[in-house]
């Protein structure tokens, strides 16, 4: 039995049809704070469970007759309430007997503990202690967070107007993290690894020249000089600090194949391009 944690997120879905490829339906179970909310896999023939990291009790029997869990890092932004989130779900596994954990960790959380890695460093030592099997998937940035609707703003202007400094940027799509999660959930040799993914690297000026191709439209690039406010400002200074140039292979290793190139994210996550 494979039980995949907080699986009504984008990313859960997205592995359960993976899985669902896989294996058979009756072999998967789902922990989500709504049961109600995945009608459609519940048809379909995968258990649907109420776990809840709000609700640490509702976490045994979610996890319980897991051969392998997928733990899905919390969508708490706050460290310390994520933190606590992952503390009760790791708890919760070993006291169900779970077999072995996947966690979707964060690039750098083995070896930074702030910031946006803070939370999943403290879950990666708890994994540790708890002495369960556990496979570390680290992730980057979802490419979903750079390259999505708004750039049909940049295509009717013709201008992709951006703060990085043309810096590389290892994003990798939902999609290819949720194959990966899929294939490690459900192959042979992962246990007690811990993988780096990273996507293929692109940069700002690459995207204008995809674009440009993708639309039949002249899209040129063009530099911000000053940043830009909110989510995309501190995205564009992680960007330009140099923080998403790494570069690894696991991510291809595991798929099998290389990750999803910049033209082809492009024509499947900007609404209008094709594919």
């Amino acid at each position: 039995m494979i039980v995949v944690s907080a699986a009504s997120g984008a990313l859960g879905r997205l592995v359960v049809e993976q899985l669902l490829i896989r294996i058979p339906a009756k072999d998967i179970a789902v922990a989500v704070r709504s049961p109600e909310s995945l009608p459609g896999f519940a048809a379909r023939g995968v258990q649907i469970r109420r776990g809840d990291y709000d609700v640490p009790d509702t976490l045994p029997a979610a996890f319980e007759g897991a051969d392998r869990l997928l733990l899905i890092s919390s969508p708490e932004l706050d460290p310390i309430r994520r933190t606590g989130h992952h503390k009760a779900a790791v708890d919760a596994a070993r006291k169900a007997g779970v077999g072995a954990v996947v966690y979707t960790s964060f690039l750098d959380a083995d070896t930074k503990a702030d910031g946006v890695t803070a939370a999943h460093h403290v879950t990666e030592q708890a994994l540790r202690d708890s002495g369960l099997g556990h496979t570390l998937l680290r992730h980057p940035f979802y490419s979903e967070a750079f390259i999505n609707a708004g750039l049909t703003t940049a295509v009717a202007a013709g201008e992709l107007w951006d703060g990085t400094d043309g810096k590389g940027i290892n994003t990798a799509s939902r999609a290819d993290l949720a194959e990966a999660a899929a294939r490690v959930l459900t192959e042979d040799g992962h246990l007690d690894r811990a993988y780096d993914f990273t996507g293929a690297r692109w940069t700002y000026p690459e995207l204008a020249e995809v674009l440009t191709q993708v639309y039949g439209k002249s899209v040129g690039y063009r530099q911000r000089s000053e940043p830009t406010a909110g989510i995309q400002g501190w995205l564009e200074q992680q960007v330009r600090s140099g923080a998403l140039e790494r570069q690894t292979d696991d991510l291809g290793h595991v798929l099998g194949r290389p990750p999803t190139p910049l033209h082809r994210a492009v024509r499947e996550l900007v609404p209008g391009s094709g594919s």
